[in-house]
């Protein structure tokens, strides 16, 4: 989408109020890329005709919360932070609107068409450094790490070529849709690729060997809980999806908490990211771009003009990553 930067209220009323005319509503749209259009006398970091992908998530106002006050939000004590598109505040799914400077993350022109991917990106970002900075709690250089991704969407498959841009040998587990690529395009990115149809994750675990990373992308809790057995000595579990609310899942309590203690393992989980992350986040957009130009472009399936985007929303369309055009 194309958005503006800087825009008086009055212009963005008149220019946007079929979008905001219910009160009550919610813009969707937290992944996004803007063009900046116009810009007000006090902005210094980005100029008109800058295209720029924005954060999500607002510091809550609480000056007790040292994470809002400290610019990273994505720890926020109070949880009373609010989410472009997600929670309190209108998304970007819009022709136009308004945002401030320091939430705005210039992009190289040259990733124009695949930027869009920055924001799914910077979870694996975010929980790729915390696991970098966990490890090493271990007394020598962890080199090779042989990581399992469980899920083929496009937050697993972009934390899949983090992963494998990070050295790590690299399996994605995933259910593969008919007529799916899948295979094909997480092998074309130097990873491997095991069917979860026909693998158990017991057969997944003896072909991968000590499972040191799962990074979760999949929000399933049944699953993510039948994994954890396999988790290696010193290994790290990420957790990134939320899960819906289903009925309970029976989980083996005894083994988990034994081999957390005598396997050294660790369970985090991570949400949202800061600038920093969205700076990292663009940095291996372009290195994804420069080495495997196919594979991450083929993560956007298909995209979309604004009148037609109840299709993807509704979830009808079948693809890894849909992309709604707002503009030329």
């Amino acid at each position: 989408m194309w958005a503006s930067v800087e825009r008086t209220k009055k212009s963005l009323r008149s220019s946007t109020a079929r979008l905001l005319r219910v009160r009550r509503s919610l813009l969707f749209g937290h992944e996004s890329l803007g063009e900046v259009i116009e810009i007000g006398s006090g902005v210094t970091q980005v100029e008109v005709g800058d295209i720029a992908v924005p954060t999500v998530r607002r510091p809550c106002s609480d000056p007790a919360c040292i994470a809002c006050r400290a610019d990273r939000q994505d720890f926020c004590y109070t949880g009373k932070f609010t989410e472009r598109g997600i929670n309190q505040r209108h998304g970007y799914m819009a022709e136009l609107v308004v945002e401030q400077e320091r939430y705005l993350n210039p992009v190289p022109r040259a990733l124009r068409d695949v930027a869009v991917l920055v924001e799914p990106l910077t979870i694996a970002e975010k929980g790729i450094a915390q696991l970098n900075q966990i490890q090493q709690r271990l007394p020598w250089q962890e080199r090779g790490s042989r990581a399992v991704v469980l899920g083929g969407g496009p937050v697993g498959l972009l934390g899949a070529m983090k992963l494998v841009l990070e050295g790590c040998d690299t399996t994605v587990y995933s259910r593969t849709p008919a007529a799916s690529d899948l295979e094909k395009l997480v092998t074309s990115f130097g990873a491997k690729f095991a069917h979860a149809e026909t693998t158990s994750i017991a057969d997944l675990a003896r072909q991968v060997g000590n499972i040191d990373v799962v990074y979760e992308a999949v929000g399933a809790s049944s699953l993510a809980f039948e994994v954890l057995p396999y988790l290696g000595t010193n290994g790290v579990f990420i957790f990134t999806g939320v899960p819906g609310r289903k009925g309970p899942t029976s989980v083996d309590t005894d083994t988990l908490m034994r081999d957390a203690v005598l396997k050294n393992q660790l369970i985090f989980g991570t949400v949202n990211a800061s600038i920093e992350s969205f700076a990292d986040a663009i940095a291996d957009i372009g290195s994804f771009l420069e080495k495997w130009p196919a594979a991450l472009r083929s993560l956007i399936t298909r995209r979309w003009p604004l009148d037609q985007a109840a299709e993807p929303l509704a979830g009808k369309s079948g693809c890894i990553k849909n992309v709604i055009a707002i503009g030329s």
